[in-house]
C-alpha cells in the first residue's frame, strides 16, 4: 500500500499547494515514486491532460514536481465557478452538469465512490501520495458532508500537517483556532504545525512556537520562509495580481471578473525588464506596451463588464493607436463581433463584442479538450516574427469561432488528443487582423522561442513610437534572455525543495508517513 500524508491549512491562500509541491520534490530526490492528490478542488485556472481530460492546475504543478505526468485521478473533483453560487462540476476530466452550490452540497458524498477509485488507481503507480486539502478542516458549517479536508483523511486515514500564514498577521490564532474547533479524533490525526511566508529574525518568533507547541500539545515542525518563486499557482488571491513596478516592457493582462488560466502569463515574469500588470482599472490601458485578453469562465458576463466598466472604450482606443492586443481563448472570443449562447452555457441570449477581430463565436454544450504541439503559420503584421515557430499547448472551450479574416493556425499539427464530435476544420485556432491576434491555445506563450519573438516585437513597437530611446532599447534587446520555460520551471522545484529541507523537520515527517486504508 502507498504511504501517505496530508497538508491542510488554516484558510485560503495559506501556501498548501507549494507545500505539497515542494514534498513532492523532496521525496522524488530521495528515490520514491511520488503523486499529489486533491479530491475536489475549486478553480478556473484548468489543463488538458494526456488523455483530453480536464483537471486542477495546481495538481498539475505539483506533478511537474514530482516529476510525473499529470492524471485527473490526482484530482478527480473540479469545480469551475460560473457565478457567485453555482460552478460547473467536472469528474474524472469531463463535465457532469453545473450545479447551484446548494445542489452541489447535497450531491457530493454520491461522489465518494469516484474519489476512492481515484486514489486507488494512484497507490497503483506510487510509493508516497501527498494530499492537499482545501480552505480550511475549521468550516465547521460544512463538516458533515466533507470530503476534502478531515473527511478526506478519515477515508484514507492519513496524519495531517497543519499550515498557518504568518504573513498576514494572527498565525498563532489561526493556526490555534482550527485545532480546537475540530473534533477530537480529528485533533488526534493533526501531528505537526507548520508556519509559512515567514520574514524576518525567526529567533523574535521562538517564544510563540513554545507557548502555542503547550497550548495545541502539537510540535511545530518548521517555519518555512517568504518565498519569491514563479511557480503556477492557481488562487485568485494571488500576489501577482498586485504588481504595481513599472518595468521597460510592460505587459497589461485585463484583469477580467471570470478570469481563468492566468496562469498561461507567468513566464513573462522570468524576463528581467518585463512587468505584468493585471489591469482593474481602464485608465492604466494607456501606460502598456501590449495588452492581453485572457481566458475567461464566463465570456457573456465579463464582456457585459468591458462594456459597463468603460474597458471596452479604452481596448479600442488602445488598438487605435496601433499597439499590440492579444486574446487567449475566452479573450480571442471578446476579440470577436458578437458571441451567441443559444444554448445557455453560460448566461444565454447574445452580445455584440468588441469587434476588433472579424470573427463571431458561438458557445456550444459540448467542451472541446485537445492537446496540441506544432508551428504557428506563417503571419503578417507586427507579430510577424511568430511565424513557424515551434508551440506546444492546449485547447479547453466552449466556443466554436468562424469568421473570414487572416488566420493564426498550428500547422504541422500533431492531435495528441481528440475529445469532440465537433469538426475541428471548421473551428478557427486563432485569428489576426492590422496589430490585434487572438488564439485558442492555452501555453502559446510556454515556448521559449515564441516569448522572445513577442517581447522583441513589443519592444521594438515602443522604441519606434518613442516611448523607448534607442540606446535604452539596444541595451535591452542584447541582454534579452528567456530561459526555457520547463527548465525554468525545474529550477524552481528544486530551489522550493531546498527551502523545504532547510525549513522542516524532514525526519519527522518522514515517520509521520502512513499506510492507506484502500
Amino acid at each position: 500500500m502507498s504511504k501517505v500524508i496530508m497538508v491542510q491549512g488554516t484558510m485560503s491562500n495559506v501556501g498548501k499547494s507549494l507545500i505539497v509541491a515542494g514534498l513532492c520534490r523532496i521525496f522524488k530526490q530521495d528515490g520514491y515514486r511520488v503523486v499529489p492528490f486533491k479530491s475536489q478542488n475549486m478553480a478556473l485556472n484548468s489543463y488538458v491532460t494526456k488523455d483530453g481530460l480536464e483537471m486542477g492546475r495546481a495538481q498539475v504543478m505539483q506533478a511537474e514536481a514530482a516529476g510525473v505526468e499529470p492524471s485527473v485521478y490526482m484530482n478527480p473533483i473540479l469545480l469551475k465557478p460560473t457565478s457567485d453560487k453555482g460552478s460547473q462540476v467536472i469528474v474524472n476530466g469531463e463535465v457532469l452538469e453545473d450545479m447551484n452550490a446548494r445542489d452541489y452540497f447535497k450531491y457530493k458524498k454520491k461522489l465518494i465512490p469516484v474519489i476512492k477509485e481515484a486514489f486507488k488507481k494512484l497507490e497503483e503507480e506510487a510509493d508516497i501520495i501527498v494530499i492537499e486539502g482545501a480552505g480550511s478542516p475549521a468550516e465547521i458549517n460544512l463538516r458533515a458532508d466533507d470530503i476534502v479536508n478531515m473527511g478526506m483523511a478519515e477515508i484514507v486515514d492519513s496524519n495531517v500537517l497543519l499550515v498557518g500564514d504568518i504573513d498576514p498577521g494572527g498565525v498563532f490564532a489561526q493556526i490555534y483556532g482550527t485545532v480546537m474547533l475540530v473534533e477530537e479524533v480529528e485533533r488526534d490525526r493533526i501531528k505537526g504545525l507548520i508556519i509559512n511566508k515567514f520574514r524576518g529574525d525567526k529567533t523574535l518568533l521562538d517564544p510563540g512556537i513554545v507557548m502555542l507547541e503547550e497550548k495545541t500539545k502539537k510540535d511545530v515542525l518548521g517555519v518555512v520562509p517568504y518565498l519569491s518563486l514563479s511557480i503556477d499557482d492557481e488562487d485568485s488571491l494571488s500576489n501577482r495580481f498586485k504588481n504595481k513596478k513599472q518595468g521597460i516592457i510592460n505587459i497589461g493582462i485585463v484583469h477580467l471578473p471570470h478570469i481563468s488560466n492566468f496562469t498561461d502569463f507567468n513566464i513573462f515574469d522570468q524576463v528581467s525588464g518585463v512587468e505584468v500588470h493585471y489591469i482593474k482599472d481602464p485608465e492604466e490601458i494607456r501606460d502598456m506596451d501590449a495588452l492581453i485578453l485572457p481566458g475567461t469562465k464566463n465570456v457573456i458576463e465579463d464582456m457585459r463588464f468591458l462594456s459597463e466598466s468603460g474597458f471596452s472604450d479604452k481596448i479600442k482606443e488602445y488598438e487605435k493607436d496601433g499597439n499590440i492586443i492579444f486574446g487567449i481563448c475566452g479573450g480571442y472570443q471578446l476579440l470577436g463581433k458578437k458571441i451567441r449562447d443559444p444554448y445557455t452555457v453560460e448566461a444565454g441570449g447574445e452580445i455584440d463584442a468588441l469587434g476588433l477581430l472579424d470573427v463571431e463565436t458561438v458557445l456550444s454544450k459540448e467542451k472541446i479538450r485537445r492537446r496540441v504541439k506544432g508551428k504557428i503559420s506563417e503571419i503578417t503584421g507586427l507579430l510577424s516574427g511568430l511565424s513557424d515557430l515551434p508551440i506546444s499547448g492546449y485547447e479547453i472551450h466552449m466556443g466554436i469561432t468562424k469568421g473570414n479574416i487572416k488566420t493564426l493556425d498550428i500547422i504541422e499539427r500533431i492531435e495528441e488528443t481528440e475529445n469532440s464530435d465537433i469538426d475541428q476544420n471548421s473551428i478557427l485556432d486563432g485569428a489576426y487582423d492590422k496589430n490585434t491576434y487572438g488564439s485558442y491555445i492555452h501555453g502559446i506563450f510556454d515556448e521559449k522561442e515564441v516569448v522572445t519573438a513577442f517581447i522583441l516585437a513589443v519592444a521594438s513597437l515602443k522604441n519606434k513610437k518613442g516611448r523607448l530611446e534607442e540606446e535604452r532599447f539596444k541595451a535591452f534587446v542584447e541582454n534579452l534572455n528567456v530561459t526555457d520555460c520547463h527548465a525554468f520551471k525545474e529550477e524552481q522545484y528544486d530551489i522550493l525543495a531546498n527551502t523545504l529541507r532547510e525549513s522542516l523537520d524532514m525526519k519527522k515527517i518522514y515517520g509521520l508517513l502512513k499506510d492507506s486504508v484502500i
